[in-house]
């Protein structure tokens, strides 16, 4: 396989992306992948990211490639899961407590950053597709709703009670999960309230 066939095959499998630092690793150097880029007109959308022209740009893999330590948490992470028909108004991530998101500000859409303790932080991520089809972390759909019945009073009933519905009544939940996490985030009580009623 070529170095231009090499570079394709990785474009092709980030749905038009292409992510420099994992060409390289694959012995294509610098210099070359540069020389792609710019016989191709490959726009730049961050450090070390180009996009094909003729793709739309994916904004919340985009944001993570930019900041790999964000989770997509709240009402983004309910809509990815499928757990609301509603789209979010603002891109919800997590981030560890002590991590600097003031950048997260400066950018063309909004986004509100929660903070958790590192062991918190850890519990329940995963990798789901993207509206655009690209792979971003999440929390899980269990992690989800410990979330939201921790912060219920932040959520719109409307959200709150379809989110709840929609994993209760889904064929992959993962109930024995769904426990682990609210024993580790000290919340079993008031998630069994829901299980026990909704089960």
């Amino acid at each position: 396989m070529t170095k231009k066939e090499k570079i394709e095959k990785f474009i092709e499998k980030y749905n038009g992306y292409l992510i420099t630092s994992l060409v390289c690793n694959e012995d294509i150097s610098k210099t070359y992948v540069a020389q792609y880029i710019k016989e191709h007109g490959m726009e730049k959308v961050s450090r070390g990211l180009y996009i094909m022209d003729d793709v739309w740009p994916d904004e919340l893999f985009i944001l993570q490639q930019r900041n790999g330590a964000i989770i997509y948490s709240g009402e983004t992470a309910l809509y990815l899961h499928g757990l609301t028909d509603r789209e979010y108004s603002s891109v919800c991530v997590t981030v560890p407590q002590g991590y600097n998101a003031s950048h997260l500000k400066d950018n063309d859409f909004d986004v509100s950053v929660k903070y958790a303790a590192p062991d918190l932080y850890k519990i329940g991520i995963c990798e789901i597709a993207s509206s655009s089809g690209n792979l971003v972390k999440v929390y899980d759909k269990e992690r989800c709703i410990c979330d939201l019945i921790m912060n219920r009073n932040k959520y719109e009933v409307q959200v709150f009670q379809t989110a709840i519905k929609e994993y209760m009544s889904s064929k992959d939940k993962k109930l024995s999960q769904l426990i682990v996490y609210a024993d580790m985030m000290g919340i079993r009580d008031e998630v069994m309230k829901y299980v026990e009623v909704l089960v």
